[in-house]
């Protein structure tokens, strides 16, 4: 669908992450808005038929007064695909693109692991695959593992597993957030290779600044999904109080995003309530700040109906946990230095598992990595197969959330800790933030 026209950038003088926040900061999570989810794989699937899920091109509206845009996507039947904690979805996978493609699910399911459990499909040909998670968050399903430097960009396809337990919001909804390079002539640009003087756009769910319709009192339940291709992104609502509550689809103890700002990388994942009080404004703007530019991507419209209820909610209790465990045994564990600078990686194309392996587990084992940026820039570390706790400085405790996604700034060490829980072999991504930047693979192995 094309959208109204364009909205002039403009800047919010209280909206100014530094650099370092941007590119580095993470304790918080990003916003979103989205399509009301009334219809899910639960919907479009007969009983005992199976999801079709397609590999295809895509023509979308980037940039206002151009012409449409050919991309890349995995296309679902419904917007999205959702399915409860512990269920199964039987998919159909159709590569009708041109090139091999092989899917891979951020958020997990183990038995999928590409190029690793799961081999590449090449153009023309159809695999069956089970979709399922022990564990209820918000993920998504990818093909953009070998598709750097090819003829169009690659778009995600949110992947939401419900909560065994009720979770008290009156809307659920997915804000999926990609960005673009888009030449002259509206042809756009797919990562792995240099941009040059392309024109930099965002959208949210395919759409140009969509209005996002809210009544006051109510609690709306948004799933942030950074599907950016190498770009570190920060949100922000001004003027409205975003409870964080889950971060790349684990539970985290709730906590208010810092002036309403969220952070997150490419890739990352988080779930905010937000509860529209009685004085919210008519209008707001969402600003996105990419680390340069501050700029609107939505706008959260609030109905001139009457407040849904009479006063706000309560207090928001935490999500049902994801068995995930409590304490980390940090004086046992096994201690590995792994440096993010492009030796010993490969990009995924040339990767094989004949390359070494940059660790080994014994499953149970708490695992502490030691992640150095050596590049001269912004990196991202995405760890297959498990979630981490972000160790404080002195490996004396952790932050009070799971992530599987982490940007390291230029020089900086981080230092990571998880239960090697699942056993298999599982992929290390890691990519510098410029456009031009190659993904790069590692693997590690539980056993």
């Amino acid at each position: 669908m094309v959208r109204t026209p364009w909205t002039p950038l403009m800047t919010n003088q209280f909206f100014r992450p530094s650099r370092r926040a941007v590119l580095g900061g993470l304790s918080a999570a990003s916003l979103g808005i989205a399509v009301p989810r009334t219809a899910t794989a639960r919907d479009v699937a007969a009983p005992g038929e199976a999801i079709r899920l397609r590999a295809k091109v895509e023509l979308l509206a980037l940039l206002p007064g151009q012409p449409l845009s050919p991309v890349w996507e995995l296309a679902a039947p419904a917007p999205l695909l959702c399915a409860g904690r512990g269920a199964a979805l039987d998919v159909v996978l159709v590569n009708e693109l041109a090139i091999p493609v092989v899917i891979s699910v951020r958020g997990g399911v183990p038995a999928l692991e590409p190029l690793l459990a799961r081999p590449v499909l090449a153009p023309g040909a159809t695999s069956s695959l089970q979709l399922s998670s022990r564990q209820a968050g918000t993920a998504f399903c990818d093909i953009r593992l070998l598709c750097d430097g090819a003829a169009a960009p690659v778009r995600l396809l949110p992947l939401i597993i419900d909560e065994s337990e009720a979770v008290k919001v009156d809307r659920d909804e997915v804000f999926l957030i990609e960005d673009w390079r888009v030449k002259p002539d509206g042809t756009p640009l797919p990562p792995g290779i240099d941009p040059k003087d392309a024109t930099i756009a965002f959208t949210v769910n395919g759409n140009y600044m969509p209005d996002i319709r809210v009544r006051r009192h109510e609690r709306v339940r948004l799933r942030f999904i950074n599907g950016c291709q190498r770009t570190v992104i920060a949100i922000k609502i001004a003027d409205l109080n975003v409870q964080v509550m889950a971060i790349d689809g684990q539970p985290a103890e709730p906590f208010l995003a810092r002036n309403g700002a969220v952070i997150l990388p490419p890739g990352g994942r988080t779930d905010a309530f937000i509860d529209l009080p009685s004085t919210a404004a008519a209008s707001s703007e969402i600003l996105l700040h990419d680390g340069a530019t501050a700029r609107p991507v939505a706008r959260l419209v609030t109905s001139e109906e009457p407040p849904i209820r009479p006063g706000l909610l309560p207090p928001a209790a935490s999500l049902p946990a994801n068995g995930l465990p409590s304490q980390l045994d940090l004086k046992g564990a096994q201690r590995v230095d792994l440096a993010l600078d492009g030796t010993d990686w490969a990009p995924p194309t040339r990767f094989a598992v004949a390359y070494a392996a940059a660790f080994q587990a014994k499953p149970g084992r708490t695992m502490v990595l030691a992640l150095t940026n050596r590049a001269p820039i912004a990196t991202v570390f995405h760890l297959h197969g498990h979630h981490f706790r972000l160790l404080d400085r002195l490996d004396d405790g952790w932050k009070p959330y799971w992530l599987d996604t982490l940007a390291l700034e230029p020089g900086q060490t981080q230092r990571i800790a998880f239960a090697a829980e699942t056993a298999g072999r599982f992929l290390i991504e890691s990519m510098a933030t410029a456009w031009s930047a190659p993904r790069l693979l590692r693997w590690y192995e539980v056993k």
